[in-house]
């Protein structure tokens, strides 16, 4: 039977696939992503397009650094579509990792709202748009949180949590104390951390994952987070009094980015794959299932279906974007000192 759950692992320099009979005599796709909504996206990705391409889908699965780093150390190959937040592409772009995306082979392309086209040049499109910003348990706070230096209240003392300096969102936590400084915490990061060093003792944990921070809300341990969007059903789910706050400043834009290795060994179904999950009415199927929010601009969603996505010109227009190349080349210094002060 097809799986969704077949990884793939690298041994001795080459990746061996855990495939079965039916994968050793077809045509495979092997796609690296987080594994994140399996159900959902075996039900609504991954059996759809292997009928479409006759073809097997198997798949690595990790989180973002885990999965660059093993393409990384097999010189781009070992997969044939890799699925990354922006922070992350930007990082295997710089190292050579990625092709360029042939635009011909995916037109869907073109009907993707503008931020979304070509985020970080030739190379993959964002599939998902999504934002970092504070969620609260508003049965927990007598006052709402409306701006990122909220996160600083004397009130909050071993309330809040935040994503590990290694995550996605982690080193966004730096660039907002650098602006409680009133600097960039690329050009001046003694400020940045100064303000992190005031902030510690709000700090419960930081945390490596979405069900980790789900977690912390659900026992209690803490009341205010840093969260990425695509976590919010879960969460409400979990703590219904849970709440998105409204930052009168600005959420911070995250990009998901699909891309092909230079060494992946099958390229045009690569590029078949990439148009398909681009396909608009597949966007609107996966946004009203609560899996991605859509980023092709002839999606029209219902207001319940919306609310919990970044989705339309309006909140696209207003999210904050971060210079991943500067990031990149700040993060091994970041990391050092984060780790010397919240311990690694």
């Amino acid at each position: 039977m097809k799986s969704l759950n077949r990884l793939c692992t690298m041994m001795m320099g080459a990746m061996t696939l855990a495939i079965g009979p039916l994968a050793a005599d077809s045509e495979t796709l092997v796609v690296s992503w987080w594994g994140f909504n399996g159900e959902k996206l075996n039900e609504f990705v991954v059996q759809p397009f292997q009928e479409q391409c006759d073809c097997e889908l198997i798949f690595e699965t990790g989180n973002n650094a885990d999965r660059l780093n093993k393409v990384k150390i097999r010189g781009g190959s070992g997969v044939d579509v890799i699925y990354l937040t922006d922070s992350f592409s930007q990082q295997g772009i710089e190292d050579g990792l990625f092709q360029p995306i042939d635009r011909t082979k995916v037109p869907n392309i073109e009907g993707l709202h503008t931020l979304a086209q070509s985020p970080q040049g030739e190379y993959g499109p964002a599939y998902t748009i999504g934002r970092v910003g504070i969620v609260y348990d508003g049965a927990g706070l007598d006052t709402p949180i409306t701006a990122w230096n909220d996160l600083w209240r004397e009130s909050l003392a071993g309330s809040v949590s935040l994503p590990g300096i290694t995550t996605t969102a982690g080193p966004m936590v730096v660039m907002i104390a650098g602006e409680k400084a009133g600097v960039s915490a690329f050009d001046d990061p003694d400020a940045a951390f100064e303000q992190l060093a005031d902030l510690k003792s709000n700090v419960v944990k930081n945390y490596m994952t979405g069900s980790e921070m789900i977690n912390l809300f659900s026992t209690g341990e803490t009341t205010v987070s840093l969260a990425q969007d695509f976590a919010l059903g879960r969460l409400q789910d979990a703590v219904p009094t849970i709440v998105w706050a409204d930052l009168e400043d600005g959420d911070i834009a995250t990009l998901n980015t699909v891309n092909i290795p230079v060494g992946a060994e099958n390229v045009e179904r690569a590029h078949e794959f990439i148009n398909f999950i681009l396909d608009p009415a597949r966007q609107k199927i996966l946004a009203e299932n609560g899996v991605d929010a859509p980023v092709h601009a002839d999606v029209v969603l219902s207001k319940s279906a919306a609310a919990q996505w970044t989705y339309g010109n309006e909140m696209l227009s207003s999210l904050k974007r971060v210079d991943y190349g500067a990031m990149n080349e700040a993060k091994p210094d970041w990391i050092d000192r984060w780790n010397e002060l919240f311990g690694g």
